[in-house]
């Protein structure tokens, strides 16, 4: 009789060796985290170093570095309540280290909760600041990857730039003239107004501008722009008379009690400090409700403002580029529009069907 071999239940030697294998198949892939090739550190330190690094060799403006600071405190701050709703997690909460704490599903976590309470252009911001952390960690041999790299921007609208007629232009600039303040004020006031809408400066331009960095007598302006590059500014002969008269009347601004001044600022506060970016905000706002109805208006639409009508008198955009200090022309392209009337004039001048006579 022949013998039935018996099937064994213990599992073969080539079984066991390609269970591991087989184990390892089946799993889901491991999202892509910052992990760490050198000692770990806290995120919390490598992120003020990443902000020297913007300021010292980047040179980016404070503003800026302000701007990615909040972006990652905020991202570590989501990173920490995470982890603490995670009792698993709290050592890790603890370290807040590249390795342990970031990864794809987190920073997709993140920004599903910034969708519900922030503008897609602030979303868009906060997701380039990640970036940029993440490159620089990935650089500088804290982290392997970036996965904030595989993060997908909003599409944000982009609006036409806001822009006041030549006559509401001149209503506003004119403002500080007939307004009940000190008369050192208006002159000031008028001065800077002139200055941006003649030579379209930033907010923050305006604001750090230095005695050093005017040439009146050849009416121009040396502006330090973003990334501290340095551009010169022509100015109209309006702008020069009104910062001619500010800066004589500048001294009537000291402190009233230490008569301190601060000797570099073209443009000081009433207690003899130099003039900030909120301070002119506010002045903007509020000439631009007095000359033109607009209790909205802000620096930024004045240097809108000087582009157009620069294009409306025949500038072409290399030149629109130099004045507001744009390194591509098609961020000059995206900040300047053409006017209605101007399209109107280019096309009864250029297209034949406009030059025919009308037909009775």
């Amino acid at each position: 009789m022949r013998c039935q071999r018996r099937r064994s239940t213990e599992p073969s030697r080539l079984a066991l060796e390609r269970a591991p294998r087989s184990r390892r198949q089946s799993r889901p892939p491991a999202p892509p985290t910052l992990q760490s090739t050198a000692v770990s550190l806290p995120l919390s330190a490598l992120k003020r170093d990443f902000l020297v690094h913007l300021a010292e060799e980047r040179h980016a403006s404070p503003h800026t570095v302000s701007a990615y600071g909040r972006d990652l405190d905020a991202l570590l701050a989501f990173v920490a309540a995470r982890a603490d709703a995670r009792p698993a997690s709290r050592s890790r909460a603890r370290d807040a280290s590249a390795a342990a704490a970031l990864d794809l599903y987190v920073l997709r976590a993140w920004l599903g909760e910034l969708a519900r309470t922030c503008k897609p252009t602030s979303v868009a911001r906060k997701i380039a600041s990640v970036r940029s952390f993440g490159r620089w960690l990935k650089r500088h041999g804290h982290a392997r990857v970036n996965p904030a790299e595989q993060l997908a921007s909003p599409k944000v609208r982009r609006e036409l730039p806001t822009f006041l007629s030549a006559e509401d232009a001149a209503s506003v600039v004119e403002s500080p003239s007939s307004a009940a303040v000190h008369p050192a004020v208006a002159l000031r006031d008028r001065a800077l107004l002139e200055l941006l809408y003649a030579g379209g400066l930033r907010v923050s331009e305006a604001s750090g501008l230095d005695l050093d960095q005017l040439e009146l007598g050849e009416r121009t302006a040396r502006v330090l722009g973003k990334g501290r590059k340095e551009r010169v500014v022509p100015l109209g002969r309006a702008a020069t008379a009104a910062l001619a008269a500010w800066i004589a009347a500048r001294d009537a601004l000291a402190h009233p009690r230490t008569r301190q001044l601060d000797p570099r600022a073209v443009f000081v506060s009433t207690r003899g400090r130099r003039l900030g970016p909120r301070a002119i905000q506010l002045l903007v706002r509020r000439y631009g409700l007095e000359g033109a109805g607009r209790a909205d208006l802000h620096p930024h639409a004045l240097r809108h403002t000087c582009a157009t009508h620069l294009l409306d008198g025949g500038a072409d955009l290399r030149a629109i580029q130099e004045v507001l200090g744009h390194s591509s022309l098609s961020t000059t392209q995206r900040y300047t529009h053409v006017s209605v009337a101007h399209l109107l004039t280019v096309y009864d001048s250029a297209h034949p069907l406009a030059k025919r006579k009308r037909v009775e």
